[in-house]
């Protein structure tokens, strides 16, 4: 398991001397900068590689941007509208560029509009570390009270309803200002900021999709692009839908284990792939993550290793970003899992039989709390999460993966 570190290039307040110092063996980034359906020309991606390959004295720091974080799939794309055909094309050049500059993992989503969804961004912990949540109370009220979205009280159970009134006349005018922002963050380009306007506007573009078509227009997208990657040598892997329910009234099409397997037997290609997010997945009772891993590990290249503490029995429900060995989801089965296919890989002669992965996110602990780095990015709160994952997987590979099944 080749451990990874997300980078969001040089405005990070997070750097690529703290990562080296964290203890990674490589970098996920991406060109955040270059508008969503352009190319990834070869110069902005030599210039990424060469930030990451220098520390800040001009010395070399040894890492390689190993794992693509994310090529973004328009909207258009999504909608199969617009001018979706030229995205598909430029897709396409760009997997090409990062094929000649050596690097072959690239993760992707395939959310509408929203790219994740918390409705606190620092919310505090009893040890007095913040973490993100997920609030079902508050986001109802978002969804009804705030952005009045059309038809959202049919979403809701009555007695959820009643509780986001109540939850949203008590809110200041200045929670119910962060709340909106707070959702809105994640948004593509939600630093571009958003109005409640654009929300609406990027909602109402979805009506007539269901979830049927939209998995559609993904299978669609992956028939084009998938044959480019196989040629090519490189991995697409789809990351899963955050929170893997659906909002706002929009379709979900990467939620469950289903969908996944779905999608794998559609465009049944080694180069199409699946980002295994533990967090994501594991904010859904329902969705085993190491049966998972179990059951479609030969087509997972790439993991993200975080755990949420879900509050509730139901599917949709309000969750926080645990410590990575709290939680719900079962860290030591899952990395043992990992390190079994890991070996089933490397027994077959696989080139690709180490999985990258990442610490995901984490809690904001000691000088997170005044750093402030991109939510969920935090350098201390990972480099703890990382240091306990490297401990598990220390560990598990001492006792033997024979031993593990």
């Amino acid at each position: 398991m080749k451990q990874t570190w997300r980078w969001f290039g040089p405005r990070d307040l997070v750097s690529i001397d703290d990562t080296l110092q964290a203890g990674v063996e490589g970098i996920v980034s991406a060109l955040h900068h270059v508008p969503t359906g352009s190319v990834w020309s070869p110069e902005e991606i030599a210039r990424r590689q060469r930030e990451i390959a220098t520390m800040r004295d001009g010395t070399r720091s040894g890492l390689a941007w190993d794992v693509v974080e994310s090529l973004p799939v328009s909207e258009d794309i999504k909608k199969q509208k617009g001018a979706w055909r030229d995205h598909v094309s430029a897709y396409k050049q760009s997997l090409h560029h990062l094929a000649e500059a050596g690097i072959e993992v690239i993760c992707y989503n395939f959310m509408p509009v929203l790219d994740w969804t918390r409705t606190d961004l620092a919310w505090r912990r009893p040890s007095g570390a913040t973490c993100m949540r997920f609030d079902l109370v508050d986001f109802a009220a978002f969804d009804i009270h705030i952005l009045e979205r059309p038809g959202a009280r049919d979403d809701f159970e009555a007695s959820l309803c009643e509780a986001a009134a109540e939850r949203f006349a008590s809110m200041s005018p200045g929670r119910r200002e962060e709340l909106a922002r707070n959702v809105v963050f994640g948004l593509p380009g939600a630093a571009e900021n958003f109005t409640l306007e654009d929300v609406r506007m990027h909602i109402a573009e979805y009506a007539q999709i269901s979830e049927a078509r939209l998995r559609a227009h993904l299978v669609d997208f992956l028939e084009q692009v998938v044959p480019v990657a196989e040629e090519l040598g490189l991995r697409l892997c789809c990351h899963p839908d955050d929170p893997p329910v659906p909002l706002l009234g929009l379709p979900r099409v990467m939620s469950t284990e289903a969908h996944y397997a779905e999608l794998m037997q559609a465009v049944d290609s080694p180069a199409n792939g699946i980002t295994l997010c533990s967090g994501s997945l594991g904010a859904r009772p329902d969705n085993d993550l190491p049966g998972m891993m179990e059951r479609l590990g030969s087509r997972v290249h790439f993991l993200h290793l975080r755990n949420v503490k879900r509050e509730g029995g139901g599917v949709q429900v309000s969750f926080f970003e645990d410590e990575h060995l709290a939680g719900d989801t079962d860290m030591v089965e899952l990395v043992a899992t990992v390190l079994r296919e890991e070996a089933r890989r490397k027994a077959e002669g696989r080139a690709d039989w180490s999985i990258p992965f990442r610490p995901d996110h984490g809690q904001d602990i000691l000088d997170d709390l005044n750093r402030r780095a991109q939510p969920g990015y935090p350098s201390i709160g990972r480099l703890k999460g990382l240091a306990e994952l490297r401990g598990l997987i220390a560990g598990l590979e001492h006792r033997g993966v024979a031993q593990l099944s």
